[in-house]
């Protein structure tokens, strides 16, 4: 059994650094025709590349339509684009907590209103939507992302339920700690590390390979039967109340 992604048409948002990076790779180099899509320039990506910013309905339209023009469908839509800006909620500053919505919940939503029509005359497809381990449970200075990524869960679960006759699959996917660029986990003080790691059940750090490895799964066909879920690729992040405690137990007995 293989999973096989080659020459399903695939846009990837948010793709020129990162986990989208990782993911539009991943998907090149197992054969999919991909398109990236970013609000900043990237360079050396493989396949095609759209300055896009997904705020920008009309921009998105127009992507979305030089895709169909060149190649007569899309069959994977993953909506990966997002930005992460902590603070509390007492002074969080109303026009970031305005920017985090329409990155990542209204730019969600264009993306995914332009494919539909598409999608619904192919009679197929796929579309995948990041949202984060925040949104099973956020950390306190995280109210605005949190409240992004839970909105983002939501919209799959009802999109998925309305595009179920036309065999359409929704699926969010919710990433642990998976270090980057801007989330600096890898580069954090040892201790912060250290009391970071003990939350997991598998106490090390995430790959971004994990991410795109799950989402060929997803873009399959061997994945024709799940829709409208959350999958968690945190590591078991908090599966237990405190995960720490069999790897104390592990120590013991070596």
């Amino acid at each position: 059994m293989i999973i096989d992604v080659s020459k399903k048409v695939t846009v990837i948002t948010g793709a020129g650094r990162g986990i989208g990076r990782a993911i539009l790779e991943t998907f090149a180099a197992e054969g999919a025709v991909t398109i990236g899509l970013d609000a900043r320039p990237a360079d050396a990506l493989p396949g095609e590349f759209k300055l896009v910013d997904v705020r920008d309905l009309a921009g998105v339209e127009r992507a979305m339509a030089e895709v169909v023009e060149a190649y007569g469908r899309i069959d994977v839509l993953i909506n990966n684009a997002g930005i992460d800006i902590g603070g509390q909620v007492e002074s969080f500053p109303l026009e970031t907590w305005d920017r985090l919505f329409d990155v990542n919940v209204k730019g969600v939503f264009h993306c995914c209103r332009t494919v539909i029509p598409v999608m619904k005359r192919q009679r197929a497809g796929r579309i995948l939507n990041a949202a984060s381990f925040a949104a099973i449970v956020p950390a306190a200075g995280s109210a605005a992302y949190a409240a992004t990524k839970a909105a983002v869960a939501q919209f799959s679960r009802a999109l998925a339920g309305e595009l179920g006759p036309w065999n359409i699959t929704v699926n969010a996917y919710a990433p642990g700690m998976i270090p980057t660029d801007i989330n600096g986990f890898a580069n954090r003080p040892v201790a912060e590390q250290e009391r970071l790691l003990d939350t997991l059940t598998l106490r090390h750090w995430g790959e971004k390979a994990d991410i795109a490895q799950l989402l060929c799964f997803l873009a399959s066909d061997l994945a024709g039967y799940i829709t409208g879920t959350l999958i968690d690729a945190s590591g078991g992040k908090l599966a237990t109340q405190l995960p720490v405690v069999p790897y104390e137990w592990a120590a013991r007995e070596a």
